[in-house]
């Protein structure tokens, strides 16, 4: 979905409103396989997808490990870099061609002073991504492997088809074999 759009579904704005958040966001199309960032990157841009499938990931001991799928109608923030001046340690790739619209955080600040709505909406997107990091969290330390698979499942219905089996496994914090096995059982 459209980034303006997908906003009115969320919150009110007026006609001028929307142009200045429409104009503020700059649209871009993405292939499959861009980096958008490295790991330990200080990026302060906020990505929206109104198409296509990123992924979040790290690298831990020379292996490539996914943290997070995001999809159509998501938001990406470098939370650690924007709010904390830190490296933020998840680079970003695109799993398949994607459009983004993206705008630097300090834009976004701008937008968000001059329109409340818009700021009220940036606070609920920052709770909703607290959220979806503290269910990943309790789901690798109390689901079985084939539970959080389930949920994957769930959250990203074409996910087998949008993303490696690699990234998948890694994501579940399993090997592929086990990812097959469990697969396989289904």
């Amino acid at each position: 979905m459209e980034l303006i759009p997908y906003l009115l579904r969320h919150t009110k704005l007026n006609n001028a409103e929307c142009e200045a958040i429409d104009n503020a966001f700059a649209t871009e199309t993405f292939a499959k396989g861009t980096l958008l960032s490295q790991p330990d990157n200080h990026h302060q841009n906020i990505y929206f997808i109104e198409r296509g499938l990123l992924r979040a990931f790290y690298n831990l001991d020379g292996k490539d490990i996914t943290h997070y799928f995001f999809d159509e109608n998501n938001f990406l923030v470098s939370f650690e870099s924007i709010f904390f001046n830190r490296p933020h340690p998840y680079g970003k790739q695109v799993l398949e061609e994607s459009c983004l619209r993206i705008i630097p955080y300090r834009k976004l600040d701008e937008l968000c002073k001059s329109i409340p709505a818009f700021k009220d909406y940036q606070l609920q997107v920052s709770l909703q991504v607290i959220s979806m990091l503290s269910d990943k969290t309790l789901d690798l330390q109390f689901q079985t492997a084939e539970q959080r698979y389930k949920n994957l499942l769930d959250k990203f219905p074409g996910i087998l088809r949008r993303a490696s089996l690699g990234h998948i496994a890694s994501y579940l914090g399993i090997t592929q074999q086990t990812l097959s096995v469990i697969r396989a059982g289904r």
